[in-house]
């Protein structure tokens, strides 16, 4: 999707703080952390939320939570919190499915 945010960044149009990428996803640091550790890892494929997970790209989620869990163990984060906002009200500012991974502190509710 040409004017969405998280899809320039894939495309390297926006410079990011690359955590991690292969050909499903891609990860970078939070522009504005919550926490001392705090990345987002969204899909290479333009999904709205998750909402728009649907059987024809499940894998794809699937595949990015194999993803978090890869990445947390070679942080050495042994607790951590996995946030994804789905619509305005939730909190959602990029309609590209994202998945906010956050460690480093206490997480108190509501999260940030």
């Amino acid at each position: 999707m040409s004017d969405c945010l998280f899809c320039k960044i894939i495309a390297g149009e926006i410079p990011s703080s690359k955590v991690y990428e292969d050909d499903v996803c891609f990860a970078f640091n939070d522009i504005a952390p919550q926490a001392p550790t705090h990345f987002l890892v969204i899909p290479k494929a333009h999904i709205g939320s998750v909402s728009e997970v649907s059987a024809d790209n499940s894998a794809v989620v699937a595949h990015i939570f194999e993803v978090i869990a890869k990445l947390a163990k070679e942080k050495g984060m042994e607790s951590y919190r996995v946030v994804s906002n789905i619509g305005e009200q939730a909190g959602q500012s990029v309609f590209h499915l994202h998945f906010h991974v956050l460690s480093g502190r206490d997480m108190t509710w509501p999260p940030g």
